[in-house]
Protein backbone atom coordinates (compact mmCIF):
# COMPACT_ATOMS: atom_id res chain seq x y z
CA UNK A 1 0.00 0.00 0.00
CA UNK A 2 1.10 3.19 -0.99
CA UNK A 3 1.38 5.61 1.71
CA UNK A 4 -0.13 9.34 2.20
CA UNK A 5 1.03 12.23 3.90
CA UNK A 6 -0.88 11.69 6.69
CA UNK A 7 -0.65 7.87 6.75
CA UNK A 8 3.27 8.63 6.78
CA UNK A 9 2.94 11.19 10.36
CA UNK A 10 1.13 8.64 12.24
CA UNK A 11 3.52 6.03 11.36
CA UNK A 12 6.21 8.47 12.43
CA UNK A 13 4.92 10.53 15.04
CA UNK A 14 4.59 7.94 17.68
CA UNK A 15 8.15 7.10 17.36
CA UNK A 16 8.87 10.81 19.33
CA UNK A 17 8.22 9.15 22.89
CA UNK A 18 11.43 7.50 22.79
CA UNK A 19 14.91 9.26 22.84
CA UNK A 20 17.85 7.08 21.50
CA UNK A 21 21.49 8.04 21.70
CA UNK A 22 23.62 6.33 18.95
CA UNK A 23 24.48 6.73 15.09
CA UNK A 24 24.24 2.75 14.38
CA UNK A 25 20.41 3.41 13.46
CA UNK A 26 20.84 6.51 11.30
CA UNK A 27 23.52 5.50 9.54
CA UNK A 28 21.74 2.07 8.69
CA UNK A 29 19.03 4.01 7.49
CA UNK A 30 21.39 6.64 5.21
CA UNK A 31 22.75 3.44 3.71
CA UNK A 32 19.19 2.62 2.25
CA UNK A 33 19.14 6.09 0.20
CA UNK A 34 22.97 6.25 -0.96
CA UNK A 35 24.52 7.90 1.67
CA UNK A 36 23.50 11.48 0.78
CA UNK A 37 25.54 12.83 3.96
CA UNK A 38 28.40 11.60 2.68
CA UNK A 39 28.44 13.51 -0.60
CA UNK A 40 26.23 16.89 0.19
CA UNK A 41 29.08 19.26 1.81
CA UNK A 42 27.35 20.19 5.58
CA UNK A 43 27.53 23.01 8.51
CA UNK A 44 27.02 21.34 11.41
CA UNK A 45 25.56 23.78 14.66
CA UNK A 46 25.16 22.53 18.05
CA UNK A 47 24.26 24.45 21.36
CA UNK A 48 21.85 24.67 24.28
CA UNK A 49 20.11 28.02 22.76
CA UNK A 50 20.42 29.99 19.33
CA UNK A 51 21.60 27.26 17.22
CA UNK A 52 17.92 27.31 15.16
CA UNK A 53 18.50 31.08 14.48
CA UNK A 54 22.49 30.68 13.42
CA UNK A 55 21.30 28.12 11.43
CA UNK A 56 19.13 29.84 9.77
CA UNK A 57 21.26 33.35 9.11
CA UNK A 58 23.32 30.70 8.10
CA UNK A 59 21.69 29.20 5.21
CA UNK A 60 20.33 32.58 4.54
CA UNK A 61 23.50 34.15 3.83
CA UNK A 62 24.97 30.85 2.03
CA UNK A 63 21.82 31.28 -0.43
CA UNK A 64 22.03 34.90 -1.36
CA UNK A 65 25.80 33.74 -2.20
CA UNK A 66 24.29 31.79 -5.17
CA UNK A 67 24.21 27.99 -3.23
CA UNK A 68 21.54 25.79 -3.30
CA UNK A 69 21.15 25.61 0.42
CA UNK A 70 19.25 22.40 2.38
CA UNK A 71 18.48 23.73 5.98
CA UNK A 72 17.60 20.71 8.78
CA UNK A 73 15.93 22.02 12.14
CA UNK A 74 14.10 21.13 14.92
CA UNK A 75 11.13 21.13 16.62
CA UNK A 76 8.96 22.23 13.69
CA UNK A 77 5.90 24.35 15.29
CA UNK A 78 3.14 23.56 12.81
CA UNK A 79 4.14 21.26 10.47
CA UNK A 80 6.29 18.58 9.99
CA UNK A 81 7.30 20.12 6.57
CA UNK A 82 8.76 22.70 8.38
CA UNK A 83 11.63 20.51 9.50
CA UNK A 84 13.19 20.14 6.18
CA UNK A 85 13.78 22.99 3.63
CA UNK A 86 15.40 23.51 0.49
CA UNK A 87 15.97 27.33 -0.27
CA UNK A 88 13.41 27.93 2.18
CA UNK A 89 10.87 25.73 0.58
CA UNK A 90 9.54 23.09 2.60
CA UNK A 91 9.94 19.25 1.49
CA UNK A 92 6.62 18.77 -0.05
CA UNK A 93 4.25 15.78 1.07
CA UNK A 94 4.61 13.37 -1.35
CA UNK A 95 8.15 13.29 -0.47
CA UNK A 96 7.50 12.89 3.19
CA UNK A 97 5.07 9.90 2.31
CA UNK A 98 7.49 8.47 -0.38
CA UNK A 99 10.76 8.16 1.86
CA UNK A 100 8.89 6.95 5.02
CA UNK A 101 7.63 4.21 2.91
CA UNK A 102 11.07 3.45 1.06
CA UNK A 103 12.40 3.11 4.82
CA UNK A 104 9.22 1.81 6.81
CA UNK A 105 10.60 -1.70 6.85
CA UNK A 106 13.90 -0.77 8.06
CA UNK A 107 12.71 1.94 10.45
CA UNK A 108 10.81 -1.26 12.00
CA UNK A 109 13.26 -3.32 12.05
CA UNK A 110 15.70 -0.91 13.85
CA UNK A 111 12.90 0.32 16.36
CA UNK A 112 14.04 4.03 15.06
CA UNK A 113 12.94 7.14 16.61
CA UNK A 114 11.80 9.93 15.29
CA UNK A 115 14.42 12.08 14.93
CA UNK A 116 16.40 9.31 13.28
CA UNK A 117 14.24 8.78 10.69
CA UNK A 118 13.75 11.96 10.07
CA UNK A 119 17.26 12.92 9.83
CA UNK A 120 17.43 10.21 7.02
CA UNK A 121 14.65 12.00 5.39
CA UNK A 122 16.18 15.22 5.47
CA UNK A 123 18.95 13.82 3.91
CA UNK A 124 17.13 11.68 1.07
CA UNK A 125 14.66 15.13 0.71
CA UNK A 126 18.24 17.56 -0.16
CA UNK A 127 19.89 14.60 -2.62
CA UNK A 128 16.81 14.58 -4.83
CA UNK A 129 16.31 18.36 -5.11
CA UNK A 130 19.95 18.75 -5.74
CA UNK A 131 21.17 20.53 -2.83
CA UNK A 132 24.87 21.85 -2.73
CA UNK A 133 25.30 22.18 0.98
CA UNK A 134 23.16 21.66 3.73
CA UNK A 135 22.60 23.63 7.41
CA UNK A 136 22.23 21.34 9.83
CA UNK A 137 20.91 21.49 13.47
CA UNK A 138 21.69 19.39 16.03
CA UNK A 139 18.69 17.84 18.04
CA UNK A 140 19.94 17.15 21.66
CA UNK A 141 23.26 16.74 22.70
CA UNK A 142 26.02 16.24 20.21
CA UNK A 143 28.06 13.55 20.78
CA UNK A 144 25.34 11.04 20.53
CA UNK A 145 22.90 13.18 18.65
CA UNK A 146 21.48 11.46 14.88
CA UNK A 147 22.86 14.03 13.25
CA UNK A 148 26.33 13.59 14.03
CA UNK A 149 26.90 11.38 11.21
CA UNK A 150 28.02 14.28 9.22
CA UNK A 151 31.74 14.67 8.26
CA UNK A 152 31.22 18.97 8.16
CA UNK A 153 33.08 21.94 6.67
CA UNK A 154 32.69 23.60 9.61
CA UNK A 155 31.21 22.86 12.75
CA UNK A 156 29.66 25.71 15.49
CA UNK A 157 28.90 25.40 19.40
CA UNK A 158 26.34 28.51 19.83
CA UNK A 159 25.97 28.42 24.13
CA UNK A 160 26.05 26.07 26.71
CA UNK A 161 23.03 26.82 29.00
CA UNK A 162 20.67 24.49 31.30
CA UNK A 163 18.05 22.26 29.47
CA UNK A 164 17.25 18.54 28.59
CA UNK A 165 19.50 17.77 31.52
CA UNK A 166 17.80 14.18 32.38
CA UNK A 167 20.10 13.13 29.16
CA UNK A 168 23.09 15.32 29.03
CA UNK A 169 24.07 15.59 32.76
CA UNK A 170 23.29 18.23 35.59
CA UNK A 171 25.90 20.93 35.17
CA UNK A 172 26.85 23.19 32.58
CA UNK A 173 30.33 21.65 32.11
CA UNK A 174 28.57 17.82 31.62
CA UNK A 175 26.39 19.53 29.23
CA UNK A 176 29.35 20.84 27.54
CA UNK A 177 31.14 17.74 27.25
CA UNK A 178 27.98 16.37 25.09
CA UNK A 179 27.97 19.62 22.99
CA UNK A 180 31.63 19.49 22.09
CA UNK A 181 31.59 16.03 20.54
CA UNK A 182 30.53 16.96 17.27
CA UNK A 183 33.87 18.18 16.56
CA UNK A 184 35.46 16.48 13.90
CA UNK A 185 39.88 16.33 12.78
CA UNK A 186 40.73 18.93 10.73
CA UNK A 187 37.07 20.68 10.74
CA UNK A 188 37.21 24.38 12.02
CA UNK A 189 35.16 23.47 15.40
CA UNK A 190 34.00 27.59 16.26
CA UNK A 191 33.28 28.21 19.52
CA UNK A 192 30.61 31.05 20.58
CA UNK A 193 30.00 30.40 23.96
CA UNK A 194 31.52 33.21 26.10
CA UNK A 195 31.60 31.79 29.58
CA UNK A 196 35.55 31.40 29.92
CA UNK A 197 35.02 27.79 32.27
CA UNK A 198 32.83 26.92 29.98
CA UNK A 199 34.71 27.91 26.87
CA UNK A 200 37.85 25.26 28.13
CA UNK A 201 35.61 22.64 28.17
CA UNK A 202 34.72 23.06 24.87
CA UNK A 203 38.56 23.25 23.59
CA UNK A 204 39.34 20.11 25.92
CA UNK A 205 36.56 17.96 25.22
CA UNK A 206 36.46 18.57 21.59
CA UNK A 207 40.44 18.13 21.31
CA UNK A 208 39.25 14.09 23.12
CA UNK A 209 36.47 14.24 20.37
CA UNK A 210 39.22 14.50 17.98
CA UNK A 211 41.38 12.72 19.54
CA UNK A 212 39.51 9.94 19.42
CA UNK A 213 39.11 9.96 15.46
CA UNK A 214 42.64 10.66 14.62
CA UNK A 215 43.77 13.76 13.13
CA UNK A 216 44.32 17.23 14.53
CA UNK A 217 41.80 20.17 16.13
CA UNK A 218 41.19 23.34 14.62
CA UNK A 219 39.29 25.19 17.82
CA UNK A 220 38.39 28.90 17.03
CA UNK A 221 36.25 30.79 19.95
CA UNK A 222 34.58 34.16 19.24
CA UNK A 223 35.88 37.02 21.30
CA UNK A 224 33.30 37.26 23.66
CA UNK A 225 32.49 41.35 23.29
CA UNK A 226 32.09 39.99 19.69
CA UNK A 227 28.46 41.04 18.00
CA UNK A 228 26.86 42.09 15.01
CA UNK A 229 26.28 45.61 14.18
CA UNK A 230 25.41 45.22 10.66
CA UNK A 231 21.89 44.40 8.96
CA UNK A 232 19.94 42.19 11.10
CA UNK A 233 15.81 41.55 10.61
CA UNK A 234 16.00 39.28 13.62
CA UNK A 235 14.41 41.05 17.01
CA UNK A 236 16.22 41.05 20.38
CA UNK A 237 19.32 41.62 21.62
CA UNK A 238 20.59 38.44 22.12
CA UNK A 239 20.47 37.94 17.85
CA UNK A 240 23.46 40.35 17.89
CA UNK A 241 25.75 37.50 18.70
CA UNK A 242 23.84 34.84 17.31
CA UNK A 243 24.12 36.79 14.22
CA UNK A 244 28.10 37.22 15.04
CA UNK A 245 28.60 33.00 15.61
CA UNK A 246 26.55 32.72 12.19
CA UNK A 247 29.48 35.42 10.84
CA UNK A 248 32.38 32.91 12.48
CA UNK A 249 31.13 29.93 10.58
CA UNK A 250 30.82 31.72 7.73
CA UNK A 251 34.08 32.48 7.22
CA UNK A 252 35.48 29.39 8.43
CA UNK A 253 34.05 27.74 5.44
CA UNK A 254 36.38 27.28 2.73
CA UNK A 255 37.05 30.51 0.62
CA UNK A 256 34.97 29.14 -2.25
CA UNK A 257 31.82 29.30 0.21
CA UNK A 258 32.30 32.61 1.90
CA UNK A 259 29.81 35.17 1.02
CA UNK A 260 30.89 38.59 0.34
CA UNK A 261 30.49 41.41 2.55
CA UNK A 262 27.14 42.78 0.81
CA UNK A 263 26.00 38.93 0.72
CA UNK A 264 26.22 38.72 4.48
CA UNK A 265 24.29 41.74 5.02
CA UNK A 266 21.69 41.35 2.56
CA UNK A 267 21.29 37.83 3.47
CA UNK A 268 21.17 39.02 7.51
CA UNK A 269 18.73 41.45 6.80
CA UNK A 270 16.34 39.13 4.96
CA UNK A 271 16.26 36.24 7.29
CA UNK A 272 13.16 35.03 8.74
CA UNK A 273 12.54 32.36 11.64
CA UNK A 274 8.91 31.60 13.14
CA UNK A 275 8.26 32.21 16.75
CA UNK A 276 11.66 33.64 17.72
CA UNK A 277 10.48 37.64 18.94
CA UNK A 278 7.85 37.21 16.19
CA UNK A 279 5.58 40.12 16.27
CA UNK A 280 2.19 39.34 14.17
CA UNK A 281 -0.28 42.50 14.65
CA UNK A 282 -1.04 42.35 18.48
CA UNK A 283 0.44 38.49 18.69
CA UNK A 284 3.53 37.67 19.63
CA UNK A 285 5.05 34.47 19.50
CA UNK A 286 8.40 33.43 21.27
CA UNK A 287 9.78 30.17 22.21
CA UNK A 288 11.47 30.67 25.28
CA UNK A 289 11.32 27.45 27.11
CA UNK A 290 14.50 27.36 29.43
CA UNK A 291 15.71 30.09 31.66
CA UNK A 292 18.14 31.37 29.43
CA UNK A 293 15.63 32.06 26.42
CA UNK A 294 13.13 33.54 28.87
CA UNK A 295 16.23 35.83 30.03
CA UNK A 296 16.54 36.55 26.45
CA UNK A 297 12.68 37.45 26.16
CA UNK A 298 12.48 39.62 28.99
CA UNK A 299 15.50 41.42 27.78
CA UNK A 300 13.82 42.46 24.17
CA UNK A 301 10.85 43.39 26.20
CA UNK A 302 12.94 45.45 28.60
CA UNK A 303 14.55 46.99 25.51
CA UNK A 304 11.16 48.71 24.25
CA UNK A 305 8.00 47.71 23.63
CA UNK A 306 4.53 50.13 23.20
CA UNK A 307 2.04 47.19 23.22
CA UNK A 308 0.93 47.77 27.05
CA UNK A 309 -0.59 45.73 28.71
CA UNK A 310 1.30 42.56 28.22
CA UNK A 311 -0.87 39.73 28.72
CA UNK A 312 1.11 36.06 28.08
CA UNK A 313 -0.36 33.07 27.02
CA UNK A 314 2.21 30.37 29.03
CA UNK A 315 2.52 26.57 29.25
CA UNK A 316 5.81 24.86 29.56
CA UNK A 317 6.77 21.32 29.69
CA UNK A 318 6.74 19.79 33.19
CA UNK A 319 10.68 18.45 33.14
CA UNK A 320 12.07 22.47 32.39
CA UNK A 321 13.19 24.64 35.34
CA UNK A 322 9.20 26.59 34.99
CA UNK A 323 9.50 28.49 38.61
CA UNK A 324 12.65 30.24 37.54
CA UNK A 325 11.38 31.63 34.29
CA UNK A 326 7.81 32.50 35.31
CA UNK A 327 9.50 34.80 37.83
CA UNK A 328 11.97 36.42 35.05
CA UNK A 329 8.41 36.49 32.92
CA UNK A 330 6.46 37.84 36.03
CA UNK A 331 8.73 41.19 35.95
CA UNK A 332 8.02 42.05 32.20
CA UNK A 333 4.11 41.46 31.35
CA UNK A 334 1.47 42.90 33.22
CA UNK A 335 -1.13 39.88 33.35
CA UNK A 336 0.01 35.78 32.80
CA UNK A 337 -2.45 33.06 31.95
CA UNK A 338 -0.97 29.76 32.40
CA UNK A 339 -2.46 26.52 30.47
CA UNK A 340 -1.21 23.48 28.80
CA UNK A 341 -1.11 23.30 25.26
CA UNK A 342 -2.71 20.28 23.14
CA UNK A 343 0.51 18.90 21.91
CA UNK A 344 2.40 18.58 24.96
CA UNK A 345 -0.10 16.17 26.31
CA UNK A 346 1.28 13.87 28.42
CA UNK A 347 4.82 16.10 28.89
CA UNK A 348 2.94 19.30 30.39
CA UNK A 349 3.64 20.56 33.99
CA UNK A 350 1.75 19.21 36.99
CA UNK A 351 -1.25 21.94 37.47
CA UNK A 352 -1.34 20.55 41.45
CA UNK A 353 2.35 21.20 41.74
CA UNK A 354 1.14 24.53 39.71
CA UNK A 355 -1.58 25.78 41.66
CA UNK A 356 0.31 25.17 45.04
CA UNK A 357 3.18 27.21 43.77
CA UNK A 358 0.91 30.20 42.72
CA UNK A 359 -0.21 30.00 46.26
CA UNK A 360 2.66 29.54 48.07
CA UNK A 361 3.63 32.78 50.11
CA UNK A 362 7.96 32.50 50.36
CA UNK A 363 8.02 32.54 46.40
CA UNK A 364 9.17 36.60 44.81
CA UNK A 365 6.12 38.76 45.37
CA UNK A 366 4.22 38.71 42.08
CA UNK A 367 4.16 42.09 39.68
CA UNK A 368 1.91 40.62 37.36
CA UNK A 369 -1.70 39.31 37.97
CA UNK A 370 -1.70 35.39 37.72
CA UNK A 371 -4.69 33.12 36.23
CA UNK A 372 -4.64 29.52 35.73
CA UNK A 373 -6.55 28.09 33.40
CA UNK A 374 -6.18 24.50 32.34
CA UNK A 375 -8.47 24.04 29.33
CA UNK A 376 -6.47 26.04 26.39
CA UNK A 377 -9.27 27.34 23.80
CA UNK A 378 -10.72 29.10 27.61
CA UNK A 379 -7.05 30.30 28.35
CA UNK A 380 -6.48 31.62 24.55
CA UNK A 381 -9.99 33.39 25.00
CA UNK A 382 -8.73 34.75 28.18
CA UNK A 383 -5.25 35.90 27.74
CA UNK A 384 -6.75 38.67 24.87
CA UNK A 385 -9.73 40.57 27.03
CA UNK A 386 -7.76 43.70 27.39
CA UNK A 387 -4.42 43.37 26.00
CA UNK A 388 -2.63 45.34 24.15
CA UNK A 389 0.04 42.62 23.09
CA UNK A 390 -1.10 39.02 23.67
CA UNK A 391 2.53 37.14 24.24
CA UNK A 392 2.67 33.26 23.55
CA UNK A 393 5.34 31.67 25.23
CA UNK A 394 6.90 28.47 27.30
CA UNK A 395 7.63 26.05 24.32
CA UNK A 396 7.33 25.30 20.80
CA UNK A 397 4.53 23.63 21.70
CA UNK A 398 2.17 26.98 22.83
CA UNK A 399 3.72 28.50 20.20
CA UNK A 400 2.78 25.99 17.57
CA UNK A 401 -0.60 25.20 19.08
CA UNK A 402 -1.59 28.98 19.19
CA UNK A 403 -0.30 29.51 15.54
CA UNK A 404 -2.57 26.53 14.30
CA UNK A 405 -5.84 27.81 16.21
CA UNK A 406 -5.17 31.38 14.60
CA UNK A 407 -4.23 30.07 11.01
CA UNK A 408 -7.54 28.36 11.18
CA UNK A 409 -9.73 30.92 12.35
CA UNK A 410 -8.57 33.21 9.56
Amino acid sequence: MTLAYDQALEFLFPRTTTIKFGLATTRALLLAVGNPHQVIPSVHIGGTNGKGSVSTLVAAALREAGWRVGLYTSPHLVSFRERIRVDGVPISEAAVAMWTERLRPLILERRATFFEASTALAFADFAARGVEIAVVEVGLGGRLDSTNVVHPLVSAVTKIERDHMKYLGHTLEKIACEKAGIAKPRVPFVVGERDPVLVEVLRREARRAVARRGGRADIRVLPPDYEWCGPLSLAGPHQRRNAAVAHGILMALPTRYRPSARQLATGFGAARIPGRLDRRGKWLFDVAHNPDGMRALTAALDAGHDGRPIHALVSILGDKEWPEMLVQLDRAIDRGVLTIAPSAAGRGWDMDWLRRWLQDPSRPSPRAVWTLIPEFHEALKAVQDGAGTVLVTGSFHTVGDVMKVLSAEC
